[in-house]
């Protein structure tokens, strides 16, 4: 009985553990579901390794998508800034570097979108890709 109450205590801590590292628990931006196609051969930008692009009307502040290896491989991110955390102020994209107008926090738009300067703490929300053909797809 004491062998089973001990496994039963252990089973239990390690179980809370794992459900506190969801990555999940770091979301500070509102989820919002998205969906977003983009035609390669339309966005002519994002077929230039380096480069970035805006997208309003979409997530909840706009999804900016950085092109890491043309027709391959994409990162996107929310582009509402994580210390500010509003729709009406969105982080604009040049390139490798985004820039808060707001608290002036500066994000690499590379790997998974930490601040490098400023108030800002958290990434900025990445959101999922996939390429087919011409077409890149966003979604969460």
């Amino acid at each position: 009985m004491r062998q089973t109450l001990r496994i039963i205590t252990v089973w239990f801590t390690v179980s809370v553990f794992f459900w506190a590292c969801d990555k999940d628990n770091y979301r500070v931006i509102p989820y919002v579901d998205v969906y977003l196609t983009v035609n390669l051969n339309i966005v002519n930008e994002l077929m230039v390794p380096g480069n970035s692009v805006a997208f309003g009307g979409q997530g909840y502040g706009g999804i900016i998508i950085y092109c890491v290896e043309a027709g391959n491989l994409y990162y996107a991110y929310d582009g509402a800034c994580t210390h500010e955390i509003s729709t009406t102020c969105r982080v604009k994209n040049e390139g490798v570097l985004g820039t808060c107008p707001c608290c002036g926090s500066q994000i690499i738009l590379m790997g998974e979108a930490y601040p490098s300067k400023g108030p800002a703490t958290f990434p900025l929300q990445q959101y999922n890709t996939s390429v087919a053909g011409n077409m890149l797809r966003i979604y969460n």
